[in-house]
């Protein structure tokens, strides 16, 4: 395999396929119950909307196209996660090539993505609307790059979508665009590009495409980022200068956690040469390594602004997308034999890829054997079977209180409608038939039904149809006497 990757340039992209295709099988194998972001984002793909919280609607609405084609399961939701990475990294391949004169480079750029722990790890586990930022992000950087080489006006418009979809992927895109503009200017040759009359049809279908969210985002400012702001405020009763200090600490770790395993790679590959081709430099490498710069030190003065205190390596994950290809730009710029070097770096991210997923794969499954379960061994499929079964039937509307419930439920029963207390989408008709009201307590396996069910529910259901029913369900993949209890009120009329 390795001997047909170097005779063909295009192979790689198959071999990404693959894995692509690998973790979708596997995720499909493991268990049909679902993490958080899966279950947030199946519930809210039954609507669409401007906006549905802290998160921006790109992702959901993908989501939702899905659902209204194919119908909401946990295929849909993996085969949407793992198409962006790999269009992600497609695009970032084809980028890549534009800059890159060898195309063993360009590949082992690419391969570089799979590098990076939100990708490999984290988007395996459970990661949503960070990934399709990562497409976008991929997709600006080649449309970018294809503008300042090639210079059209698709090129121009192909900016122009990725800007726009970026900034309703996820907000802290917005860097990307600006560190770009930047980055180009003290290039004299290249800056008339962006003086380009072309930048104006960019700009304007970029505004087209944020416009329906920007109306609803200024009319819900605080809720969509108040949820954001309040995790990355973890000490925001110390003082000016710890929070500083701590934010400042939290930034730089997830910078080296985020970089040290792409670091550890490219190292690990062309040892002996890190001291060359760190002193070597190019055009290419000079802008994209500005962009890298500019990002985080945008980053750097949000957090001393904002006064966080806790920063996550997945939020960083767009700007140190762009490393690989910048370590790439170097290398060529150092002129480095790359004799075996792209099967040497593909072999390395070969075994760290699958073994990141042949460890997340496998944690439903050897977990339970020391008496520890995740959401994946919860019994959502066997309790909807037991319902129906029991009740004769499959129900209209379901009711929760919990997201995790409601995520599950859904894609359990694609034909029903589910909803919560508070949901923040459309009125719900309550008056659907036949009901079925789901809930389950950690402290009781036979609980009472919760008071914001009961408000909820006011006077649809009489008193009388209000005794719970209960069933504690095995585990998936634990041991028997482990079981996992749910109550719920069946109303067939």
């Amino acid at each position: 395999m390795l001997e047909a990757l170097d005779r063909r340039p295009n192979a790689v992209f198959v071999a990404v396929a693959a894995y692509f295709l690998l973790c979708i099988t596997l995720r499909l194998a493991v268990s049909n119950s679902l993490e958080i972001d899966e279950a947030g984002v199946a519930l809210q793909s039954q609507f669409l909307q401007l906006g549905y919280g802290r998160q921006p609607p790109f992702y959901n609405w993908l989501q939702y196209g899905l659902a209204q084609s194919i119908g909401t399961s946990l295929a849909t939701l993996s085969v949407l996660k793992n198409s962006l990475l790999f269009f992600s990294c497609l695009f970032y391949g084809l980028a890549a090539r534009l800059v890159l004169n060898d195309w063993r480079l360009s590949g082992i750029a690419m391969l570089g993505v799979l590098t990076l722990p939100p990708v490999f790890l984290l988007a395996q586990r459970d990661l949503s609307h960070t990934v399709a930022a990562l497409f976008t992000v991929s997709l600006f950087v080649y449309g970018f790059l294809r503008t300042l080489t090639r210079p059209t006006l698709f090129s121009y418009l192909l900016t122009g979508i990725a800007v726009g979809i970026g900034m309703i992927s996820k907000y802290n895109f917005v860097l990307i665009p600006i560190s770009a503009v930047i980055a180009v200017l003290p290039e004299r040759d290249l800056r008339t590009r962006i003086f380009d009359w072309r930048t104006l049809p960019a700009i304007a279908i970029a505004g087209l495409i944020v416009l329906p969210h920007s109306y609803w985002l200024l009319q819900n400012l605080d809720f969509a980022s108040g949820g954001t702001l309040n995790v990355m405020r973890e000490h925001e009763t110390q003082g000016r200068l710890m929070q500083a200090a701590r934010g400042t600490y939290s930034l730089g770790s997830a910078i080296i956690g985020g970089g040290l395993v792409p670091a550890l790679v490219f190292g690990l590959v062309f040892r002996g040469k890190v001291r060359v081709i760190w002193q070597a430099e190019s055009q290419w490498s000079r802008i994209v390594g500005r962009m890298i710069a500019i990002c985080l030190l945008a980053v750097l003065l949000i957090v001393l602004g904002a006064g966080a205190t806790h920063i996550r390596e997945k939020w960083l994950v767009l700007y140190l997308m762009l490393v690989p290809l910048y370590l790439c730009l170097k290398i060529e710029a150092a002129k480095i034999d790359l004799t075996n070097a792209f099967r040497r770096f593909f072999l390395l991210v070969a075994i760290l890829a699958l073994a990141a997923l042949a460890f997340v794969s496998a944690r439903a499954v050897v977990r339970p054997w020391f008496g520890d379960y995740s959401r994946l061994n919860i019994p959502y499929s066997a309790f909807v079977e037991a319902v129906t079964q029991a009740e004769g039937g499959h129900p209209a509307l379901v009711v929760t209180n919990d997201k995790q419930i409601a995520g599950n439920l859904r894609t359990q029963l694609s034909a029903a409608l589910v909803t919560m207390p508070m949901l923040n989408a459309l009125p719900v008709d309550m008056t659907k038939r036949p009901l079925l009201v789901v809930w389950h307590d950690d402290t009781a396996q036979e609980a009472p039904i919760p008071d914001l069910l009961k408000d909820m529910l006011g006077s649809t259901i009489p008193e009388k149809a209000m005794t719970p029913r209960h069933l504690a369900l095995p585990y998936i993949y634990g041991a028997d006497s482990d079981r996992y209890a749910f109550s719920y009120i069946w109303i067939a009329e």
